[in-house]
This record gives C-alpha cells, sequence and structure tokens, in this order.
C-alpha cells in the first residue's frame, strides 16, 4: 500500500514539475521581459544600488533591504549546492547554461512580483502588513477570484510544515554534520527502536532552538538575523568557491566551452545532439526555477512588508534577488563543480560538491569539506525561518487573521524541524515538491492578468524618474 502512495506521489510530482509548470513560468519570464522593456538589463544597476539603499520614510514593517534578506534567507539554500550538482550531473555543463536563462526572465517575474505585492497589500492601523500572491489576486483581480488566492494560501501553508522549510532542510543540515564528523556511525544512541547517530541526536536539538528563538520572534527578528547571515553567508561561500575555481583556472576557458557546447548538444553525435540539448535545458531551467523561486510566488510575501512607498523601487530590490542566487551563487557553484571534473565521476548530489571543494583545497581537504558543511548549514537554517514567515502569511490569510490559529502554527512548524533528523522522508519531499509547484499555479495566473499593471507603474516611474534628474 505504502508502495504504491509512494508510485503515485512521485508519478504525480513529475506532473506538477513537468515541462507544463516548466513552459509557463519561462512564458511569464519573457512577457514581463517585453512589458517591461528589458528592465532587467537596462536597470540593473539601479537595482543594486536600491538593494542596500533603504528608502527614508517609508511605509512597512521592515526595510527594503531586510525584506530582500528575508526573501534570500528563504531562496538561498540546498539547492544552490546540491540543486546546481543534480542538474550538471543529469544534464551536463550545458544544464548552467539554462539556468542563467531561467534567472535572466525570472529576474523579469520577481520584478513584477515586487511590484504588484506592494501596490495590492493590505496595512492595518497597528502597521501589521499583509500582502504577496493572496492580496494581489483579491485586489488586484478581484473578489471573485479570492478563491484563488485562498488556494495559493492553502498550498503555501502545506509547503511550508510538509517539507520545503521543516523536513528537507534539516535533514539537508543534520546529513552535511553527520558525514563530517560521524560518517561510519561510531557513536549511536537507539531511540524509538532505532540507531540514529549522536551527531543527528544533537543536530536536531541545537538547531531546533536557534529555529524556535528566531521564529517565536516574528518577522523582525526574522529579518534581523537574515540581514546578519544572508549576506555573511554569501560572501563566505563565494569566496571559497572563487578559491576552488581559481585553483584550477587552466581549465576556466575550456569549463566555459563545455557550458555553450553543452547547452546546445554540440558535442553530441549525429541524432543525439537535439536530445542533449533538450536534456540540458530541461534540468537546468527547472533547477533554477527551484532554486530561485522566481514565479513561485513565495518571495512577494516578504517583498510586501518592505518600508516603501513605491512599488517599482520594491520590484527592483526584488529582481536582485534571483541574480544573487542564481547568476552569482550558482554559477559559482557550477563553475567549481565543471573546472574540477567532479560531475562525470559517478557522485551524486552534495558529494559533487563535496568533491569539487575537497579537490579545490588539495592543500587541506578536510577543509574543503568543512567549509561545505558550513554553508550547507547556514543555507538550510536561513532557509527554515524564512519559509517560516512565508507560511504564517498563508496560514493568516487562510484563516482570515485568526492569529491564535497562526501561533499553533507556529509551535507545530518548531515540532516539525525537530522530528525531520528522525523520520523516513523520501515520500515528503515528493509531497512538498508538489505544494510548492502547486503555488505557482494561482500566481503565474494573477501575473499574467496584472501584466498590465506592471507595465503601466513601470512607465510612470520611471518616466517620473527622468524628470526629477
Amino acid at each position: 500500500m505504502l508502495e504504491q502512495i509512494n508510485s503515485f506521489v512521485t508519478w504525480f510530482d513529475g506532473i506538477v514539475w513537468g515541462l507544463p509548470l516548466i513552459i509557463l513560468v519561462l512564458l511569464v519570464g519573457i512577457l514581463m521581459t517585453v512589458r517591461t522593456g528589458l528592465l532587467q538589463v537596462r536597470h540593473l544597476p539601479r537595482a543594486l544600488k536600491y538593494m542596500v539603499k533603504n528608502e527614508e520614510g517609508g511605509t512597512g514593517e521592515v526595510s527594503s533591504f531586510g525584506a530582500l534578506c528575508t526573501a534570500l534567507s528563504a531562496t538561498i539554500g540546498t539547492g544552490n549546492i546540491v540543486g546546481v550538482a543534480t542538474a550538471i550531473v543529469a544534464g551536463g555543463p550545458g544544464a548552467l547554461f539554462w539556468m542563467w536563462i531561467a534567472a535572466f526572465f525570472g529576474m523579469a517575474t520577481k520584478y513584477a512580483e515586487g511590484l504588484l505585492a506592494i501596490k495590492y497589500r493590505t496595512v492595518d492601523s497597528d502597521g501589521h502588513v499583509l500582502g504577496g500572491p493572496f492580496y494581489y489576486i483579491e485586489n488586484g483581480m478581484g473578489r471573485r477570484w479570492r478563491w484563488l488566492a485562498k488556494a495559493f494560501a492553502f498550498f503555501g501553508a502545506a509547503a511550508g510544515l510538509m517539507g520545503i522549510g521543516t523536513f528537507v532542510q534539516i535533514n539537508g543540515i543534520s546529513d552535511a554534520v553527520h558525514n563530517y564528523f560521524d560518517k561510519n556511525n561510531e557513536w549511536t544512541v537507539s531511540l524509538l527502536g532505532r540507531d540514529y547517530s549522536w551527531t543527528i541526536v544533537i543536530t536536531a536539538i541545537v538547531v531546533t532552538l536557534c529555529a524556535g528563538l528566531v521564529i517565536i520572534g516574528g518577522l523582525k527578528r526574522i529579518a534581523s538575523v537574515s540581514e546578519i547571515i544572508v549576506p555573511f553567508m554569501a560572501i563566505f561561500y563565494i569566496i571559497a568557491t572563487l578559491i576552488v575555481v581559481f585553483a584550477n583556472y587552466k581549465a576556466i576557458p575550456a569549463a566555459i566551452v563545455e557550458v555553450f557546447e553543452g547547452a546546445f548538444g554540440l558535442r553530441a553525435i549525429g541524432g543525439g545532439a537535439l536530445g542533449a540539448m533538450l536534456v540540458a535545458m530541461q534540468k537546468g531551467i527547472a533547477r533554477g526555477i527551484f532554486s530561485n523561486e522566481s514565479g513561485l510566488g513565495s518571495a512577494p510575501i516578504a517583498a510586501a512588508a518592505a518600508k516603501t512607498h513605491e512599488p517599482v523601487r520594491q520590484g527592483l530590490v526584488s529582481m536582485t534577488g534571483t541574480f544573487v542566487d542564481t547568476i552569482i551563487i550558482c554559477t559559482m557553484t557550477g563553475l567549481c563543480i565543471i573546472t574540477t571534473g567532479s560531475w562525470n565521476i559517478g557522485l551524486k548530489g552534495a558529494a559533487v560538491t563535496q568533491n569539487a571543494f575537497r579537490s579545490g583545497f588539495s592543500f587541506a581537504p578536510s577543509l574543503g569539506s568543512f567549509i561545505l558543511m558550513i554553508s550547507l548549514v547556514f543555507f538550510a537554517f536561513t532557509t527554515i525561518i524564512g519559509w517560516n514567515y512565508y507560511a504564517e502569511r498563508c496560514m493568516e490569510y487562510l484563516t482570515n487573521g485568526n492569529m491564535k490559529t497562526v501561533k499553533v502554527y507556529r509551535w507545530i512548524y518548531i515540532i516539525a524541524v525537530f522530528a525531520g533528523p528522525f523520520m523516513t522522508i523520501e515520500i515528503v519531499w515528493n509531497i512538498s515538491d508538489i505544494f510548492n509547484g502547486m503555488m505557482a499555479f494561482p500566481n503565474l495566473i494573477a501575473l499574467i492578468a496584472l501584466s498590465g499593471v506592471v507595465a503601466v507603474e513601470t512607465r510612470k516611474y520611471l518616466k517620473k524618474s527622468v524628470n526629477r534628474n
């Protein structure tokens, strides 16, 4: 019975994350690129300036930078390490090129999400902000579409609790710590009839306590912690990857060639070129979307809380999230893997990136493994706290603002974090993927319906900006 359920869930996961969703996300990105006049290229410098320069006197709960870091805390995760490795192993180096394509159009999508989040958010008399896809669906498309907003909120709350914010991330942390400190299970303890390494038990306790202390503090504490951890972990990881890449600097030109040849199947023999190109395209785009979450509707929930009066300004700030996540961090991971040749030696998942780091830190391979372990811990931990905020806001909308229910959900979420390392969760990962993917459909429908609003708001702001200058 369980095998049949698992088979069905795996099959349905493949349907949800199949070509229709990937194509729809890309089409929305292309639509937003056209309607905003290639804004992600023309105004990227302005966006990067806004990213670190908060607006004076805006309405909201946290700074624009705090809102961006909250979104990045949930976006930059194990996908930047494990997801990139999986894509390149399955689709070859060319998958990295298609991740860039997904990110390029995804920047326009993320811009539109951030803009609409501010334009249609609600702010009560206490200054509490609630916004995101549910409110730009209800307030932008009309109340007759409220059922679509409720569907998004349901899938978001379920995705947060049933895997993407809890089980998957804490398992990533516990596995990384376990593999580094007690790979051979030399120190074990028996719990509920099963033997677990002490490293897993200690990790579960420490991460749950740390996450609980942050989560109980609400958005402002999540944002303040994210403002410290996210820039630190991003810079720390980028420096580490630069060491690996420069240690193999002679392989960089060949790696770049491999990326572009692999993207279009140029190395495949005869009729295999098209097949190789399609595999690279599918794996690269799918992992790119999963990593930067453009189009899924999660990031605008955090963007809605930013202290700003200008929807376009926050849209530009939100856009930088995809740039940092994929164009910078995923690219560095990919170059590490390709320049060290770690992608085609029979390894899978995190082991691929670990091999690249050990190779790059040839003067101290254990240091390379330690750095990757620390990176995985930080990436996954921030995803836990970031997704808690997303899921709670979904729950708040779903229950019409019943904060008692939200607080109960918060405690269940914390308990799920603790329980994660002790669960066999292959089916939970698939269920989590399904809910995460199902979030995208209501959001993408809204983006298409409100693309005209995005275009008008963009023209007005940019015209005003030119006149001001």
